[in-house]
């Protein structure tokens, strides 16, 4: 039976890349991942580039870099601006001031959308993405695994009282600070010697990523408190885009879209089976907040996080941004 923990719960690097071509192609694309190859994610990386070799005939090959084997976490549009990469994920970078204040929200969101939503969004922020040379092609599926650790039970996520906690970026860092408990940046990749370390008392990640790099040893209880849309967007180089022919665009749009389809389920039931197995093999606990207290902790942070979002998208786009996700609220 599988566990349903929504359900039950109230350049030595660039040796891993992963080539999926099955002749020479005209064109490469270097996709760059901070997830590792043991993540479901991963997957559908390879998935995507299988798809974009059957679209395209062939002509391009979409190389998969690992791990972060490219370049940091903070890193994406200096690397496709420079060249590292061709498609990378694009983190809280202020040279996107919407996506980077709306790219995670806090919002209780109705997840059975999720596909047509993340779609919507994505070319809400377009305009501003193209402004800097870059293309929005696919999400990351954060909406459904956010959540926060600690090595010890909390009774109040509300209350952290001076509690360092682990943020990847400004709204997590002042939902930190606004229940008490001061913000710290770690990469994904330094999380497990940070925790063990005792550099940080929680972390904030997803649980895809924190089941990746093993993590419930050193944190193993889990707060499910479901407080966020979450839409990291991976995007493709404009100048690299605008290369290939309009069907090889076609192509690569087309698969992106189709793996995610491909990979929500998929990435949905992992998420829970990893969850399933810290709790009742590997010595995790797994708590869920009551509705009452989401939407406290929801209500806390959302109206000062709106007045960052009217600022920083302006008036129109802030209006169209905060519509969507009151459209799909539950």
């Amino acid at each position: 039976m599988t566990f349903s923990w929504k359900t039950v719960l109230p350049a030595a690097g660039l040796l891993a890349a992963a080539s999926v071509a099955a002749q020479a192609a005209d064109t490469t694309i270097r996709l760059s991942t901070y997830v590792n190859e043991s993540d479901v994610r991963y997957d559908g990386f390879v998935h995507f580039a299988n798809l974009v070799n059957e679209k395209t005939g062939g002509t391009v090959e979409v190389q998969i870099f690992p791990s972060s084997t490219l370049h940091g976490w903070s890193e994406g549009v200096d690397a496709m601006q420079g060249g590292v990469s061709d498609i990378s994920w694009i983190p809280a970078d202020e040279r996107l001031p919407c996506y980077r204040v709306t790219s995670l929200y806090p919002a209780a969101i109705n997840l059975e959308n999720q596909i047509e939503m993340d779609a919507a969004y994505a070319e809400l922020i377009r305009p501003e993405a193209e402004e800097i040379g870059l293309v929005p092609l696919f999400n990351s599926n954060y909406s459904y695994d956010q959540e926060w650790w600690f090595e010890e039970p909390i009774t109040d996520l509300g209350n952290l009282n001076g509690k360092q906690v682990r943020s990847i970026g400004p709204l997590v860092s002042m939902m930190i600070e606004t229940w008490g408990g001061a913000p710290v940046f770690v990469a994904p990749k330094e999380v497990f010697q940070s925790a063990e370390r005792g550099v940080v008392d929680g972390i904030n990640m997803g649980v895809a990523t924190y089941s990746s790099w093993q993590l419930w040893g050193v944190m193993p209880y889990m707060v499910n408190a479901n407080l966020f849309y979450g839409n990291m967007q991976y995007m493709m180089s404009k100048s690299k885009f605008d290369s290939l022919t309009p069907e090889q665009q076609e192509a690569v749009t087309a698969a992106a879209r189709e793996t995610e389809e491909w990979l929500k389920p998929r990435y949905e039931d992992w998420i829970d089976l990893r969850v399933g197995n810290a709790v009742m093999k590997g010595g995790g606990a797994a708590v869920s907040i009551s509705q009452d207290q989401r939407m406290a902790l929801i209500d806390s942070v959302q109206g000062k996080w709106n007045e960052e979002v009217e600022a920083a998208c302006g008036p129109d786009l802030a209006s169209s941004v905060l519509a969507l996700f009151e459209e799909n609220a539950p």
